[in-house]
């Protein structure tokens, strides 16, 4: 890692985080050292540092990039009953994010600079975390006709989708990748074929069968892919793949990656740990899309996130108000709300048992995902990597941190997580946006 000369006199607007495990994936750096920040810039790193700075102990935690998550749904405007952008990027902060990207699924959507604008000002207001805006490719998110990229990513955009809808329109999806690459953004799509998906509750398998629920059959998001890959290679445009999760669509990623093609993929956190067969409690908290898999195929996204195959991981997630998801299975919306709980779960869930190693693992929540939209540029102030010049967005974690999800005290407006209960290992210790310490609010 490269060093500045010594500092002798750090300003009053200064930090130092001292001794801690400092991770930085995106600098292949990790090393006990102390971490000196000034004026919202990290400014130095090295052993015995010192200065009138506020100090931070970060004895035994790990001082990490700030996460970034590149799949959030702030819900506001049109869905406030669902979740807002005060208490989403509470909930962000809360779950150790310093950078968020919302989705365009509002009411009305995010196609104009407008909407835009008026998610920046309301992030601003809320001075929560960093939000980003992934705008909608189509007008309305219909999937008819291209919105105005060019003016949505002059506004601010950092990628286009539909999301959570597919891109079903293949003729659209072509000209998107096309016109995209003007502006150097990602186009982002959810694969699926609605036509072999669109009444499915849940994995099609071995236990929708026996439970008698429609299924969503991996080729609906395989061949989707497929596709998708397809017109990546011949465009030359930028993909990014969201929920991934099933091991054809690894196994067409992997392939594609071989042959250099420009795409980038993740998976949500809950693909990787949850199977179809918690769905025979027909608890609605567990319905969500894409659906939970067999074990083959969650072990199989494992593997891909091993071998770089798959990029990032994500919080997925996808507030539902609580009378909304209190209702028959075939008739709940899809959503789980998993902010505050993905880096919890990922620790216990990928790293204790040795699926990642901790570095890896904030590789894929903060370097990565910075990387797959772009907010590693100068432009963005550098996410995701601790480099000197930096923006100081850090996420100080404190890895053997026990803590029990506990629903009634999540911050995000809505608590649909069937994960009541669950022991969890890891946490935020402490988030730091900017140069500046945020509370991490506990809900009540």
């Amino acid at each position: 890692m490269s060093h500045s000369s010594p500092t002798n006199s750090p300003t009053k607007n200064s930090l130092l985080i001292r001794g801690g495990r400092i991770i930085d994936p995106s600098q292949d750096y990790d090393g006990v050292a102390d971490m000196l920040v000034t004026d919202g810039v990290i400014v130095e790193i090295g052993e015995n540092l010192s200065g009138n700075s506020t100090v931070i102990d970060a004895t035994n935690k790990i001082v990490a990039p700030g996460l970034v998550d590149i799949h959030v749904q702030l819900r506001e405007p049109g869905f406030e009953e669902d979740e807002c952008i005060a208490t989403g990027t509470a909930a962000a902060i809360a779950g150790g994010f310093t950078s968020i990207a919302c989705l365009p699924n509002t009411s009305p959507a995010i196609d104009t600079q407008a909407q835009i604008q008026f998610i920046q000002q309301k992030a601003l207001l809320a001075d929560n975390c960093n939000v980003y805006v992934i705008a909608s490719v189509s007008k309305n998110r219909q999937g008819e006709e291209l919105a105005e990229m060019g003016m949505l990513a002059e506004t601010g955009a950092v990628g286009f989708s539909d999301a959570p809808a597919p891109l079903g329109n293949t003729d659209l999806f072509r000209r998107a990748l096309e016109y995209s690459k003007m502006f150097n953004k990602p186009i982002i799509d959810h694969p699926e074929l609605p036509e072999l998906s669109q009444s499915g509750i849940m994995h099609a398998g071995a236990t929708s069968m026996v439970l008698g629920l429609s299924g969503m059959h991996p080729d609906s998001e395989e061949l989707a892919t497929g596709r998708d890959l397809r017109l990546c290679e011949t465009t030359g445009g930028r993909l990014h793949l969201m929920d991934i999760s099933t091991q054809g669509s690894v196994e067409l990623i992997r392939r594609a990656k071989g042959r250099g093609v420009g795409v980038t993929a993740e998976v949500c956190i809950a693909n990787l740990f949850l199977t179809d067969e918690l769905l025979r409690s027909f608890d609605s908290n567990y319905k969500v899309n894409p659906p939970l898999r067999s074990q083959q195929h969650i072990a199989a996204c494992i593997a891909g996130l091993a071998d770089g195959t798959l990029d990032v991981i994500t919080s997925g997630h996808a507030p539902r108000a609580i009378e909304k998801k209190m209702t028959e299975l075939d008739r709940a919306p899809f959503g789980m709300s998993q902010i505050e709980l993905t880096l919890g779960l990922a620790i216990t869930h990928l790293v204790k048992p040795g699926h990642l190693d901790i570095s890896t693992l904030i590789a894929k929540l903060s370097t990565n995902p910075a990387i797959a939209l772009g907010l590693n540029e100068p432009s963005y102030h550098q996410k995701g990597t601790l480099a000197i010049g930096a923006s100081a967005d850090i996420t100080i974690i404190d890895p053997n941190a026990a803590w029990t999800v506990q629903p009634e005290s999540m911050v995000s407006r809505s608590h649909n997580t069937p994960l009541a209960g669950a022991e969890l290992i890891g946490r935020a210790d402490t988030v730091i946006i900017g140069g500046c310490v945020k509370t991490i609010c506990t809900g009540t």
